[in-house]
């Protein structure tokens, strides 16, 4: 066992030393990571739904048996039957118990439902602040891949640099000159 926590401790560092290397890697597991929160959360969301529904289903089905039971006690008592009315009566108290109990069920479903719900929307907010971030560090990589391609265009270029600076440098002068004549023929206009 040894040798292949080692191995793993290994691949590990590795991982996290080309991670902390690769930082738009790290941003974009961690969107693959928030991404499957997301969907987990909502197939939560559509689960406790679907048990809430069914809950409600049979909260409507204990409701109906109370009322029929209901019926049968005053029908039971009115034909003078007390001990039917007796046995009637004892299953409607048995009813309203498992309907209070299952009342109390779907409550449960309902608050998991709110937590799930809230959980959602922190990891979508989560999402969207990761893929802003993810956005950064695309636009600031451009950024410096396309100054590292100028800097390196300008070192090359360099060399004919010298060749050309005289006459660049002529040309800003008698541009610069130019421009002061121009300036002060505006200046005497006044």
């Amino acid at each position: 066992m040894g040798l292949f926590d080692d191995l793993s401790q290994f691949l590990e560092n590795r991982l996290e030393e080309f991670l902390r290397n690769n930082p738009h890697l790290e941003l974009e597991a961690l969107l693959e990571q928030l991404r499957e929160q997301e969907e987990d959360s909502l197939r939560l969301i559509a689960d406790l739904q679907m048990q809430e529904k069914r809950s409600q289903d049979e909260i409507l089905t204990t409701a109906q048996e109370i009322q029929r039971w209901h019926v049968r006690v005053d029908k039971a008592k009115a034909a003078g039957r007390l001990d039917l009315a007796q046995a009637a009566q004892e299953r409607e108290a048995a009813l309203l118990r498992e309907g209070n109990q299952r009342w109390g069920q779907m409550q449960g479903i309902k608050e998991r439902i709110t937590q799930a719900k809230e959980l959602l929307r922190r990891v979508q907010q989560r999402r969207q602040e990761v893929q802003t971030k993810a956005a950064e560090a695309q636009a600031s990589r451009t950024a410096y891949q396309a100054q590292d391609r100028f800097e390196t265009t300008g070192w090359s270029q360099s060399r004919n640099f010298s060749a050309n600076a005289d006459d660049l440098e002529a040309k800003f002068r008698r541009w610069e000159t130019q421009d002061e004549l121009e300036q002060m023929k505006r200046n005497m206009g006044r």
